[in-house]
């Protein structure tokens, strides 16, 4: 059976998490604490980039009207080979078919729980590179995210710093709804990446993976 035959194409809806990883939270430290977030999250914290935001290797990401920064996100989405509803971690794995680079673009902004939608979901905002299969990834725990700007590391991280792990986070989201066959779950971003603006060249290295390229074009008019 092929990847193409396990994945529906152009069907899926792609899920980020937020706070998912240890500096974020050491970070934001006791102000999570406080209003208006009262305490740290006990469930994972979700937000959807919808179809519009969708772009592949090579797309030339445009600033909303007005910005002139964007804030680089590098993760790894989990991309669904069957609809999952409260899977256990033990067997959640099973229902991913492959992985895929994600750099998830966004305008900065200083709130946490609830991300806005014109900051995460504007056009082009999330490029994906293509997907793999997922026995072909090897230990995520060990894989490290470069992003570059211009040639020049800005940002690197290991997916050893998840506070839920892959199989932890599909059991613990899938308690709460289904995933369906094509959606992706990205295992998280880190809060407060690097930013770049219109010219830039970014892209995103993952050990056994192509890199994923992209461009930052002019602001919308």
């Amino acid at each position: 059976m092929t990847l193409h035959s396990l994945i529906p194409q152009g069907s899926g809806t792609l899920y980020g998490v937020i706070l998912n990883d240890h500096p974020s939270l050491e970070r934001l430290g006791a102000a999570l604490s406080d209003a208006p977030y009262a305490a740290p999250p006990k469930a994972p914290v979700l937000y959807i980039k919808p179809r519009n935001t969708h772009a592949g290797p090579g797309a030339i990401v445009h600033p909303p009207h007005g910005a002139d920064r964007l804030e680089l996100a590098a993760t790894l989405g989990l991309v669904m080979g069957r609809d999952a509803t409260a899977v256990t971690e033990a067997d959640a794995l099973d229902a991913v078919a492959g992985l895929r680079p994600v750099l998830d673009v966004s305008l900065p902004n200083p709130v946490v729980y609830r991300p806005p939608v014109r900051e995460r979901c504007f056009d082009g905002s999330c490029p994906m590179g293509p997907v793999v299969p997922f026995d072909r990834g090897g230990d995520l725990a060990a894989l490290t995210l470069r992003t570059r700007v211009n040639g020049t590391v800005v940002a690197e991280r290991r997916l050893s710093d998840l506070v839920r792990p892959a199989a932890r986070l599909l059991a613990d989201v899938t308690a709460f709804m289904t995933l369906r066959a094509g959606d992706a779950l990205t295992l998280g971003i880190a809060l407060n990446g690097p930013q770049a603006g219109p010219g830039d060249r970014v892209s995103l290295e993952i050990d056994g993976f192509a890199p994923l390229e992209i461009r930052i074009g002019d602001a919308t008019p």
